[in-house]
């Protein structure tokens, strides 16, 4: 029996002024699945990570978390409502500890926790990517995978119910890629449901269980990972008209 769908797009649109930036887009992510958002440099994958997170409003279309519509609501109530995300560029609270980084997700998403509690489940998370060490670091201190984990971190303090994560593994060194992409395996066997957005292809193929390819802000391709990146429309986007 499939899953059940926990995050729908039905004919999302995104316009700046003349400029179209998703196009008609409509996808489902299923219950406990790995689903890539992938497509060349400015193809709108971003767009649509900030129209989930309510970051931006969609023009057009409707976006719905499980049954409830968010679409029309502010970044901090798709929060609450169970929605979290990293950034392409780590977004940290400076002025903070590592720890206190973490507790904020538990304070203010969808876990709703406070005090004692929140201290207790966001050192449960730096123990889960890794980071139980740094626990009163300054952020000033991490080196850059150390700052993804961190904010990682921060997003499963929330408990999401989606976890998005924007190109999390951009910037990585070779080693540090593979831990990354294992830390990322490892949230899928736990059962997390999670939209990625990433250029890593090896990622892609080893974690997603299903992907949406996007070019020029419109849905060219869904499916498996092989499926899709066999699509005679997604290599051409990828490697142009004359190579495909």
């Amino acid at each position: 029996m499939p899953e059940a769908s926990v995050l729908e797009l039905h004919a999302v649109s995104k316009r700046f002024g003349g400029l179209v930036a998703v196009d008609d887009l409509s996808f489902e992510v299923r219950e406990n699945e790995v689903l890539g958002l992938i497509g060349p440099n400015g193809s709108g994958k971003t767009t649509v990570i900030n129209l989930i997170s309510g970051a931006l409003r969609p023009s057009r279309g409707e976006i719905y978390l499980r049954d409830q519509m968010i679409s029309d609501q502010p970044a901090r109530a798709i929060a609450r409502a169970g929605v979290a995300r990293t950034f392409q560029l780590v977004r940290l609270l400076p002025s903070l500890t590592v720890a206190e980084n973490v507790i904020a997700g538990a304070v203010f998403g969808h876990k709703r926790l406070w005090g004692g509690s929140a201290r207790k489940y966001a050192l449960r998370q730096l123990e889960r990517v890794g980071m139980r060490h740094a626990v009163d670091a300054p952020t000033t201190s991490l080196t850059y995978i150390d700052e993804k984990r961190i904010e990682l971190a921060r997003a499963l303090a929330s408990d999401p119910a989606v976890l998005l994560l924007d190109e999390w593994l951009a910037g990585l060194n070779p080693t540090e890629l593979q831990i990354g992409i294992e830390l990322i395996r490892s949230l899928k066997a736990e059962g997390r449901t999670i939209v990625l957005v990433e250029h890593v292809m090896n990622a892609i193929r080893s974690v997603c269980d299903r992907c949406v390819v996007m070019n020029s802000g419109a849905k060219i391709a869904q499916g498996t990972p092989e499926a899709a990146l066999a699509e005679k429309e997604v290599i051409r986007a990828y490697l142009g008209e004359d190579n495909a």
